[in-house]
């Protein structure tokens, strides 16, 4: 049972190595952002450019970012060869909540999305930990080589984090204004994404598997 186990998941990774694309990392980084990027521009000019009251512009805005999440999670199977989970995840939620948010005409549904979603990755990443699995690795495995302290400093580190932006997106929408809100998941969110992720610089340096080790 364990070796047939060990045969299919080392099939697995083989066939998903095969089918992963190169794809550049300013592309990469367009499809990640690029939905968020045009729901900020959707709503800051949707009352010029499609002609809604300054009120309706979250709710075209929420319409406009649904599809484009859809065809970025559409692009990123064709162009990478395999559809990354958290680009599902987000993209699904994106759906349901900005589903709720045109249907019910309430704002809120679409404001707790970036809670819900940092809430859940959270959740699963230090929930794994607490099973003793280091669930980041399963996502950035072809990314990057470590050893095993390495993964489980890396998955509690961004497991937190995400609890911060779940945090930080409560305050945000609850006490200022809905286009302050909008603004700061693009200019907010991204570049303290950025910071964390290259603060981890370090870590990763340290806990890297060498080609010539991982020969060893």
């Amino acid at each position: 049972m364990t070796s047939d186990n060990g045969a299919d998941t080392a099939e697995a990774v083989t066939e998903r190595t095969l089918t992963t694309r190169s794809v550049h990392p300013l592309l990469k980084l367009a499809l990640e952002f690029g939905p968020l990027a045009i729901f900020f521009f959707a709503n800051s000019y949707g009352d010029r450019l499609f002609g809604v009251a300054s009120d309706r512009r979250i709710f075209v805005a929420t319409g406009i970012f649904i599809v484009a999440s859809l065809v970025a999670l559409a692009a990123s199977r064709v162009l990478m060869g395999y559809l990354p989970r958290m680009a599902i995840v987000n993209a699904v939620v994106v759906t349901v909540f900005g589903g709720l948010t045109i249907v019910l005409d309430d704002a809120f549904f679409i404001k707790v999305k970036p809670t819900i979603v940092n809430a859940l990755f959270g959740s699963v990443l230090l929930g794994g930990l607490w099973f003793g699995r280091s669930l980041l690795a399963l996502v950035l495995d072809t990314v990057l080589q470590l050893d095993e302290a390495g993964w489980r400093k890396l998955t509690l580190r961004w497991g937190l984090f995400f609890f911060v932006l779940a945090a930080l997106n409560e305050v945000v929408w609850r006490t200022q204004t809905q286009d302050f809100w909008v603004a700061f998941k693009v200019w907010g969110v991204m570049p303290l994404t950025m910071a964390f992720a290259l603060a981890q610089t370090p870590l990763i340096l340290k806990h890297e598997i060498k080609p010539a080790k991982a020969a060893e």
